[in-house]
């Protein structure tokens, strides 16, 4: 999966709905968090989008339990010809005392030529430019994306988000960006311009998978405009 350009991914967790997606979407992020055997769906995926694989634990707004199962699935999954990216949360890569440590899906994506995406979401707001860019920088020291995805509570918070993602992607790092909740909306279509490499957006609005998001055809469309 090449995210030197920008790659739309349609995000589900029914591998199902990829043959809809075909036609907006880069890749498919699948969420094994919200699928009831997400090993299974990978063994019969026949699709043709390249997947990212995401099993987001409760604590960071997903659905799985964490513990030694989430990241078995995760280390199992990138073995898949179809994985080309996995996610994997920040915390649990340099905050192991409270939560699973997932060294070993890095670990297991490099074995396995897979890209690491590290990711960090904070669901009740935006930090300020210098801790916004300190944790850019932490995530794109652990993964090959770095995706930082904020709560925004007026757009000139989303102004500090498209600031660093441009500082980051002039500099050769390669990072995600997008401000969650009504205020930071537009974040998803803007983004981009600024050096994002990742837009994320269900293939049906009634499944959004995230605060803010756009349909995929929708997104596809103004991002399409804009670049």
């Amino acid at each position: 999966m090449d995210f030197d350009g920008f790659v739309l991914a349609a995000s589900t967790g029914d591998l199902n709905e990829e043959p809809a997606a075909r036609e907006h979407a880069d890749a498919v992020e699948f969420r094994m968090d919200l699928a009831d055997d997400p090993l299974a769906d990978l063994e019969g995926y026949d699709g043709t989008l390249p997947l990212l694989v995401t099993n987001r634990p409760e604590w960071e707004g997903g659905e799985r339990a964490d513990g030694p199962e989430r990241i078995g699935e995760l280390v199992t999954a990138v073995s898949f010809d179809a994985v080309e990216a996995v996610d994997v949360e920040l915390d649990a890569l340099i905050d192991t005392d409270v939560h699973e440590d997932a060294s070993e899906v890095l670990a297991a994506a490099e074995s396995a030529d897979v890209q690491t995406v590290v990711s960090s979401h904070d669901f009740e707001r935006t930090p300020d430019l210098s801790e916004l860019a300190d944790r850019l920088a932490q995530l794109c020291a652990l993964g090959d994306v770095g995706k930082l995805a904020v709560t925004a509570e007026h757009s000139g918070q989303v102004l500090d988000l498209l600031r660093v993602t441009y500082e980051f992607s002039r500099a050769g790092e390669r990072v995600a960006t997008m401000a969650m909740g009504q205020p930071g909306r537009h974040s998803r279509v803007v983004a981009p311009l600024y050096g994002s490499s990742i837009g994320y957006a269900p293939v049906d609005p009634a499944n959004a998978t995230a605060p803010g998001q756009y349909d995929l055809a929708q997104l596809r469309t103004l991002v399409d405009a804009l670049l």
